[in-house]
């Protein structure tokens, strides 16, 4: 009726005035994300496929079984062992991508709900982590870059705040950090005011786009320039406190001041704090308030364990909790800079989201990365477990924590559960029919004995049990009343009668090194200690308990990192990662049977978190199926018996489905089939290398305690460009693949001139061992690419020791012949003595 009322021009201004209001206020009301749910007509067929598959695997399987090649029973009771392991782990990986979904969210709405004109801000605060170790592998300037993206997100500025993890009590990331917080005086007016985007510097300067586009403000071009001189000269000073660095005096560093630098001794030191930014001072060159920025090095001393980047993040959370205390926390690495602007209100339509938000433990995006090739040789995007594997994860209970760009709810950090929705009434009758409903029970006394005028029993035992948690709260989150209190604190915030001075002291008691004696840091709250590779137990403890998480793909993506693009430095990743999953099977968390009990972790959830940590024991059953083509080659022996017409049937119904189920993929989640192809051949690379040496390193430590540190990977690049990608750096775990690689030539070779020798009745059985060798081959064709480098030249020590090892297990296999039955001899019953 109003709509017709204003056709007819009946509703003057102030109806029209009211209806916008009324339009805007509906608006408001709408939820801030929903769910996209991938076609039908993309999604069915990939289902119907995958359940073929499985069937035609079962087939498969159970032909394999009952026939047996008695003549290399070795050899294929190997193979039989692989193909059931191959296909038990790929169950595992496959079935949690059974329901993926897209996610879309109304930045609109959350203005209009939270951001209201004339209201204050209703948004919620965020602080803002960044770690780091050591300056030398993690340069400044990038570090620099990141926190300049931070400071200058769109988001309100007396709502954000930013603490950097120094976990090397550096006075290089001191320093740096101080020209850091100068520089973005100039630097966050100058991003808001034109709203570019990304807004980390170097990376905005080096973007080759056209950057006038959408400006429309004439000062602009003369303001940018101006910028980006300002920004070369902080550049000068940043390269010149990493060269100062690059010479340690005798006496050790000297502050400003002329005091010593605490942190001389990166083992022993105190606890220390400082604040940039954020209170007194805290203004740009506009005068505008400028978010709060926060250094901090925790407390260091011999015989206490540190627990590595895992006790850095707890530290953080316990500074953070006295300071500021804000609801959420976005972790992020220090090579990770703010891409997207608006990521954090991308988090909060999740988060703040009055029909989901509740329940959501964090909010995860994916990884992207800057630097990488064009071809990525070495599936350093990882876009097949970012865009395929996290898709279906959040489908189901979440996808999983990896690491970094994390928008994480404080409470559920805290090990506090869910909040439970409301019950539904249960029916009440009048008790006349016993079938239906329960009976009223009369107002006046309770189950419990108590009357409406005096307190129930239940009431009593309530009153006990918020007493007991009182005094338990201590024991749980440690000595400090100030931090307790800020986590009964669902919203937020400090105490308004807080002094700072008080604050920050309270802040470096709780970084001290025995802070988190005999407290659940570690175990129940917080980054959960026990393996290298925390960020995976701490998601996963936090499913455990109930909660749920969120996969946020935004158009524009939210951050962007670097990741080591050459072959040593990536597979020394990879070793970190699935060492990490192995300690995390052995350890008492495994999710094979970790919170069976509760049951509040969904099935398919636990297939995935069990696949998290099983993956790198298929690096045995990986290399053995590697060598056996060669091994068949090498000894003229096959694996399979002779394929009836219906058996090949099976097996061309197999590869058939194999292909379907990536295409069909391919098709719902948007991935490229060149990116598919580099995530096979490096999972081939990298089981016969890192993931082997991870599965030992792993045993090593459980069984005989041997602890294996890992080093920080290099955010380091060479000024030419992808000039990282040819560096050579000398490993062990360049050894198996090169190994395999030879092996499995040194057969074809072999092969090719048995045939030859033999006549044109050998060429039949040798196609199909050439078949499988050929695809080990083109599977480590980019290893070999990142053995020969620029040069196109293979490293003198690793042929040797490749071709050494080659050598001898393949005149040891030709001499032995272990998996060959043997003959015994000449039958005397049938031929007689002299046979």
């Amino acid at each position: 009726m109003d709509d017709w009322k204003m056709q007819q021009g009946n509703l003057g201004p102030e109806a029209d005035d009211a209806y916008d209001d009324m339009s805007m206020l509906d608006e408001a009301r709408q939820p801030l994300s929903r769910k996209v749910p991938i076609a039908s007509s993309k999604i069915n067929p990939y289902r119907m496929v995958i359940v073929a598959r499985l069937l035609i695997l079962a087939f498969f399987l159970r032909y394999r079984i009952l026939n047996p090649v008695h003549d290399a029973i070795g050899l294929w009771l190997t193979s039989v062992i692989c193909e059931i392991w191959f296909a038990f782990s790929w169950i595992l990986d496959q079935f949690p991508k059974w329901f993926p979904i897209d996610r879309e969210t109304y930045l609109d709405r959350l203005s209009l709900r939270y951001e209201r004109e004339g209201e204050p801000n209703m948004l919620a605060p965020v602080d803002i982590f960044v770690s780091t170790v050591d300056p030398m592998k993690e340069p400044p300037l990038v570090t620099a870059n990141t926190v300049l993206s931070i400071l200058a997100m769109d988001y309100p500025v007396d709502k954000i705040s930013c603490y950097i993890s120094d976990d090397g009590a550096s006075m290089l990331t001191f320093e740096s950090l101080s020209e850091t917080a100068e520089f973005a005086r100039k630097w966050v007016p100058f991003c808001k005011k034109f709203a570019i985007e990304p807004r980390a510097p170097e990376m905005y300067f080096t973007l080759k786009v056209d950057y006038l586009k959408d400006k429309v403000q004439p000062t602009f071009v003369k303001e940018r320039r101006a910028m980006k001189r300002e920004y070369e000269e902080f550049k000068v000073r940043i390269n010149a406190l990493v060269a100062k660095a690059q010479k340690v005096p005798p006496e050790g560093w000297i502050m400003q001041d002329g005091t010593p630098w605490p942190g001389n001794n990166t083992k022993d030191h105190p606890g220390m704090i400082q604040v940039f930014l954020g209170q007194s001072g805290g203004h740009d060159t506009e005068g505008n308030e400028l978010p709060r920025l926060v250094y901090v090095s925790r407390e260091k001393r011999p015989g206490f364990l540190h627990h590595k980047k895992a006790g850095a993040m707890n530290a953080l959370v316990r500074v953070s909790g006295v300071l500021t205390n804000a609801p959420f926390m976005l972790n992020l690495d220090c090579d990770h800079y703010i891409n997207n602007s608006k990521a954090a209100r991308e988090a909060m339509c999740f988060l703040m989201d009055p029909q989901i938000g509740r329940k959501v433990c964090y909010v995860q995006f994916p990884q992207r990365f800057d630097g990488i090739d064009r071809h990525d040789r070495y599936a350093n995007r990882n876009t097949v477990f970012f865009d395929i594997n996290m898709k279906g994860l959040d489908g189901i209970q979440g996808p999983v924590y990896v690491g970094t760009g994390c928008v994480f709810r404080r409470q559920a950090l805290y090990g506090y559960e869910p909040p439970k929705g409301p019950k539904r009434p249960k029916m009440v009758s009048c008790g006349c029919c016993p079938c239906f409903g329960r009976r009223k029970k009369d107002k006046k006394y309770s189950k419990n004995g108590g009357n409406e005028n005096g307190p129930s029993l239940e009431a009593v035992e309530n009153d006990k049990e918020l007493l007991m948690s009182q005094m338990n709260f201590e024991k749980k989150f440690g000595q400090s009343a100030i931090f307790v209190t800020s986590t009964l604190m669902d919203q937020g915030g400090v105490p308004p009668s807080s002094s700072p001075a008080a604050l920050l002291k309270e802040a470096i008691h709780v970084i001290s090194c025995g802070y988190e004696d005999k407290t659940e840091w570690g175990s129940e709250l917080g980054w959960i200690y026990g393996s290298i590779t925390e960020d995976i137990l701490t998601g996963f403890k936090m499913h455990c308990r109930g909660w749920r998480s969120i996969y946020c793909m935004p158009k524009l993506p939210a951050f962007k990192g670097s990741a080591p693009i050459n072959l040593s430095d990536r597979l020394n990743q990879v070793l970190r990662w699935a060492l990490g999953s192995v300690e995390i099977f052995f350890s008492r968390h495994c999710p094979a049977w970790y919170g069976l009990k509760g049951a509040k972790l969904r099935w398919l959830e636990r297939f995935a978190y069990v696949n998290t940590t099983i993956y790198p024991f298929t690096s045995l059953p990986l290399l053995a199926y590697c060598t056996l083509p060669a091994i068949c080659l090498l000894t003229d022996k096959f694996i399979m018996p002779p394929i009836s017409t219906f058996a090949s049937l099976f097996f061309i119904a197999l590869f058939l489905s194999i292909f379907a189920t990536g295409i069909l993929e391919l098709r719902w989640s948007g991935v490229s089939i060149e990116e598919w192809w580099r995530n096979e051949q490096f999972w081939v690379i990298g089981g016969i290398s890192a993931h082997l040496f991870a599965v030992v390193q792993g045993l090593l430590k459980v069984l005989a305690g041997i602890d294996t540190n890992f080093t920080v990977t290099s955010k380091t690049t060479d000024d030419e460009e992808f000039g990282e990608l040819y560096t050579f750096k000398w490993t062990t775990l360049l050894i198996p693949p090169t190994t395999v690689l030879i092996i499995n030539l040194v057969g074809v070779v072999a092969g090719i001139s048995d045939a030859i020798n033999n006549g044109y009745q050998s060429w039949g059985p040798l196609f199909g061992k050439l078949f499988f060798s050929f695809w080990v081959i083109v599977h480590l064709y980019p290893f070999l690419k990142g053995l020969m480098g620029r040069q196109n030249r293979t490293p003198t020590i690793v042929v040797i020791w490749s071709v050494l090892l080659a050598s001898i297990f393949s005149l040891l296999w030709v001499r032995i012949d272990p998996f060959v039955l043997k003959t015994k001899g000449p039958d005397t019953t049938q031929c007689g003595i002299n046979c």
